[in-house]
């Protein structure tokens, strides 16, 4: 079982920065990728940016391209989340979730952690 937990949510103004982490118990074959993933309220879950963490392959959804970027600490099982220029469409839960395949569909992930706030406001 591969654990997962986030932290780093927040309220913030629009325009503003936010930095989430997640912390995985250990990589698998089952769990090499690890995402970040968000539902607002009244919507579906979506993907925002995952990471393949042997290859440090990413891959982000165009509504926060050039705004959001993922990286990784390899060595301490941390994956990160910058989160600048934030919009208030941005609020929402943010999930991370790691799982085999570099996807940005929540249903590819097996091991999700507790979620963490995010609310932007304008």
């Amino acid at each position: 079982q591969v654990q997962v937990v986030e932290s780093g949510g927040g309220s913030v103004q629009a325009g503003g920065s936010l930095r989430l982490s997640c912390v995985t118990s250990r990589y698998t074959v089952s769990s090499d990728c690890v995402g970040w993933f968000r539902q607002a309220p009244g919507k579906e879950r979506e993907g925002v940016a995952v990471i393949a963490a042997r290859s440090g392959a990413t891959k982000s959804a165009d509504s926060v391209k050039g705004r959001f970027t993922i990286s990784q600490d390899y060595a301490m099982n941390t994956v990160y989340l910058q989160m600048n220029s934030l919009k208030p469409e941005d609020t929402a839960i943010y999930y991370c979730a790691a799982g085999p395949r570099l996807r940005l569909n929540p249903i590819e992930y097996n091991y999700w952690g507790q979620g963490t706030q995010v609310t932007v406001s304008s």
